[in-house]
């Protein structure tokens, strides 16, 4: 299945050379785009019927008569049918794990995938281009083609490649979500933009203008991209198992990132219950797949390598047992597909009979010679039980036949009621009747188990119904969460033209730009320059023509003649003002303010017309936003004080200890009224 389409010609990172990849057309005939297709109809259906139950709600609620409660009861009752069978399909969707298979998967248990979350598409334009001439004091028209870039590149990530070049659009968007945020999302303001993401599980929509929504979600999707990638690699190789082993651990790695980083999302499938439980998933997967590497040279049939993969199968199964636990707690038992309950369940089982199986071959088909090594065989028996039967130590089942016997058709008998478990469990769900690799796999595991005890079975033997000990679990090579190297591409501003973002950015506030001639007397023009870029005025004479002009002290230079200057050191400003003659150049300067920003308005999540969850503004609010007026009255409070104070506020309003601050800001910071002592310091010149 091919899904990368070539280079669409959009430079990325705002003119650094490099070119980012087209997603994979939503049009294209893959079984892959077909399913993401059908959910994101779904999710419209979805949509629709939550409105009309919610609007039947609001009429029942607000009418008193009988009848009208009726039809209105009437129509509830299907309204919520249609969101049952709505419900089921994409549950069905979410159990489609044939999909995502490697074509070559002929000999091996699918693996699970997660689904793309949906989004609608985001029209930046409009308030972009009003926030630059508001807040920058620019032409908003001139940045068409960089906003034109980055509304290519979100369309892009809706649909993007099963390959690393996908995962690398996504890293690449989400890296240049803090810039933008920076450049245009204000604690203090909305602009107007909201983002629409639908829960992956339920199909429930989430709309929000806050950021944080946009950025976990593309992180979900890196996540399921690399879970797809891992579900369709090829595992009949060493170099397949490999890439899914490394797919399943950064798929952990990005989840728990996600999970540690954007704890108040308001949509469930980036809950923290549901991110821990989508780990645990992604981690046995990726322990299934070294169990499998381990496995796939063969298993020697010796004493040392069968207790070895015994230990490892039983490792397996317990990490896919520690799965179905979480997945069948509620509310995650309600959102999950029951595929996937099931699907861990058949696998814990499956995998633990395999583990008995293997213990059962070592103890009947080896006995103890001369030649083996009686303190290795002793050793290694030792630490593959938690607890021998009674009255028996290693060394007598090593060197009694009968003991050995015993214990290996106990373990035998084990594995095979598992297997018939495993087979049960399998036929109860419709999605895995579906799945016929897996059920030839079973019945073969099934049948081998049944093969050993008949070799192994003597009909002049009494029944013997002791119980085989549990196997502990132990492996070599623990899967381990990993976090991608590729989640962080380097990526060049495409807004950089409107200056360093250190000082143009949405929390700051200055003046429009302002012409101010500047002429030198004796070759001075009575000012110093400071700092990197952009160039501030410091030690200014309040006597010089630039002064009588309006320059003020701690003004940026964001021009020189022609010139901009927002990214020009000190050293080339000087060059540009070294040659100066009498009748002086203009410059353009920018004051920066100090205002006292106004609380953010309240504001609401709409989650398909659900009550509201979060309040996300209030997660967006920064303390150090608050006036410098404020900051004075506000003495430093000890922290016992602070919890007497506040006894006398709200019960739903809670505060935390604050310290004075006053001067932490940049543009708060006394700034020296003499040139510096050295005329050769690095951060200032004197003119």
């Amino acid at each position: 299945m091919t899904d990368t389409l070539p280079p669409n010609g959009l430079k990325a990172g705002g003119g650094d050379g490099s070119y980012f990849r087209k997603g994979c057309s939503p049009f294209a005939q893959t079984g892959r785009s077909k399913l993401q297709n059908k959910r994101a109809t779904l999710n419209q259906q979805i949509i629709k019927q939550m409105r009309m139950r919610a609007g039947a709600e609001n009429l029942l609620k607000a009418t008193s008569n009988n009848k009208v409660k009726e039809m209105v009861l009437l129509e509830l009752s299907y309204v919520n049918s249609n969101l049952q069978l709505l419900t089921g399909e994409l549950d069905g969707l979410n159990s489609s794990v044939d999909v995502y298979q490697s074509s070559q998967e002929m000999a091996n248990i699918p693996l699970i995938a997660l689904g793309l979350k949906e989004s609608k598409e985001v029209d930046f334009s409009t308030p972009f281009k009003d926030f630059i001439l508001e807040h920058y004091s620019e032409d908003g028209n001139s940045y068409e083609d960089q906003i034109a870039d980055l509304m290519d590149l979100r369309q892009a990530c809706r649909t993007p490649s099963r390959n690393e070049a996908g995962v690398e659009l996504l890293s690449k968007y989400f890296n240049h979500l803090p810039l933008v945020e920076s450049r245009f999302f204000s604690p203090n303001r909305q602009i107007g933009i909201f983002f629409t993401w639908y829960d992956s599980f339920t199909g429930v929509p989430v709309c929000q203008q806050n950021f944080s929504l946009e950025k976990a979600s593309v992180l979900f999707n890196m996540a399921a991209l690399y879970s797809q990638i891992g579900t369709r690699s090829n595992r009949q190789t060493a170099a397949g198992l490999e890439e899914a082993i490394s797919s399943f651990q950064k798929a952990a790695g990005i989840l728990n990132y996600l999970k540690e980083t954007y704890t108040h999302i308001p949509s469930y499938d980036m809950s923290p219950a549901m991110l821990s439980m989508l780990i645990r998933l992604m981690i046995a997967q990726a322990q299934e797949c070294l169990f499998e590497k381990t496995a796939l040279p063969g298993v020697r049939n010796h004493f040392s390598s069968l207790m070895k993969m015994a230990q490892e199968a039983a490792k397996v199964s317990e990490i896919y047992d520690h799965v179905h636990q979480s997945m069948i707690q509620m509310p995650i038992k309600d959102n999950v597909p029951f595929f996937w309950s099931t699907m861990s369940q058949v696998k814990t089982n499956h995998y633990r009979s395999m583990a008995h199986y293997f213990v059962a071959s070592a103890l009947l088909d080896h006995e103890l010679s001369p030649r083996d090594d009686e303190d290795q065989q002793e050793k290694t028996l030792s630490q593959v039980y938690d607890q021998l039967p009674e009255g028996r130590s290693p060394m007598d089942i090593l060197r009694k036949k009968d003991e050995r016997d015993r214990i290996g058709k106990a373990h035998i008998r084990r594995a095979i009621l598992g297997h018939e478990e495993a087979l049960r469990i399998y036929s109860l769900c419709h999605n895995l009747n579906k799945l016929d690799v897996l059920q030839d796999i079973l019945r073969a595991s099934h049948q081998r188990s049944l093969n050993k005890y008949s070799e192994n079975e003597n009909e002049e033997e009494f029944t013997d119904y002791m119980e085989a000990p549990d196997i502990i679990s132990k492996t070599e090579h623990k899967a381990e969460m990993e976090f991608p190297a590729a989640a962080k591409v380097k990526v060049t501003d495409f807004f950089q033209k409107l200056g360093p973002l250190s000082v143009f950015s949405a929390r700051q506030r200055w003046t429009a730009p302002r012409t101010v001639r500047c002429r030198p007397e004796d070759r001075d023009m009575g000012f110093t320059l400071k700092g990197e870029s952009p160039v501030q005025v410091v030690s200014l004479d309040p006597l010089c023509p630039a002064a009588a002009d309006g320059l003020k002290e701690g003004d940026y230079i964001v021009a020189v003649g022609d010139t901009e200057c927002k990214w020009m050191s000190v050293g080339d400003v000087m060059r540009l003002l070294k040659d100066v003659d009498e009748e002086g150049i203009e410059i353009q300067v920018v004051s920066m303010m100090d205002s006292n920003p106004p609380m953010p308005t309240k504001s609401a999540t709409f989650s398909g017309n659900l009550p509201k969850t979060y309040s996300m503004i209030c997660l967006a609010h920064d303390d150090q936003d608050k006036s410098s007026k404020s900051r004075k009255v506000a003495k430093k409070s000890s922290f016992l004080s602070w919890g007497l104070k506040n006894k006398l506020k709200s019960a739903s309003t809670l505060s935390l200890p604050t310290a004075d601050q006053s001067g932490t800001l940049p543009w708060n910071k006394p700034r020296p009224t003499f040139p510096s002592s050295s005329p050769y310091n690095n951060d200032s010149a004197l003119y």
